[in-house]
């Protein structure tokens, strides 16, 4: 399988950001989609969500996880969150997860952040963005919004550097991990 590459717009964050967002930088919306034979582990994801419980990425192994890094003071996380949301409830059926990593954040603002956007899958609370580097092989850390699919077995199969532009985009590419786990 090769790589396919979409691009999209990213803007810059909320002039009413309650966190410094000096060093981050926006991704272009890049799609890549690792062949099978390349794919690599991802690393331990888990942690304390926003509501109070528990995610262990490694208890999904079987299914397809859609892991979204964002943060309540990135504007084009706000512009991603009603098509995370959309595709979240489109996939459900089909056994397809989806997990936050908020960012370099405080509860609070992440709380009214995913209570604005009526998100409903758990969000981890990574306020030093340790989890998010545990990936600095496969996401660049300074890239916030990114998007990555954990394949079936534990491998990250694709990524998004930037916002997912629409619920068809990210629906195509999980489409394209079920296929190839099958």
């Amino acid at each position: 399988m090769g790589l396919v590459l979409v691009v999209a717009g990213c803007g810059g964050t909320s002039a009413s950001s309650t966190t410094a967002d000096a060093g981050f930088v926006s991704g272009d919306g890049t799609l890549k989609v690792v062949a099978e034979s390349l794919r690599k582990p991802a690393p331990a994801v888990q942690g304390r969500t926003l509501t109070g419980g528990a995610f262990d990425l490694a208890k999904q192994r079987g299914k397809v996880v859609v892991l979204n890094v964002w943060g309540s003071w990135c504007g084009p996380c706000r512009s991603e969150a009603p098509a995370l949301q959309r595709a979240n409830v489109a996939l459900k059926s089909r056994g397809v997860e989806f997990v936050g990593l908020n960012t370099r954040d405080t509860d609070d603002p992440a709380r009214a952040f995913i209570r604005n956007f009526g998100i409903t899958y758990p969000n981890i609370a990574d306020p030093k963005g340790q989890i998010q580097l545990g990936f600095s092989d496969t996401l660049p850390p300074a890239a916030i919004p990114s998007t990555l699919i954990i394949d079936q077995q534990g491998r990250v199969a694709a990524r998004i550097i930037g916002p997912v532009d629409s619920q068809t985009t990210l629906t195509n590419l999980v489409d394209q991990v079920l296929a190839s786990g099958r």
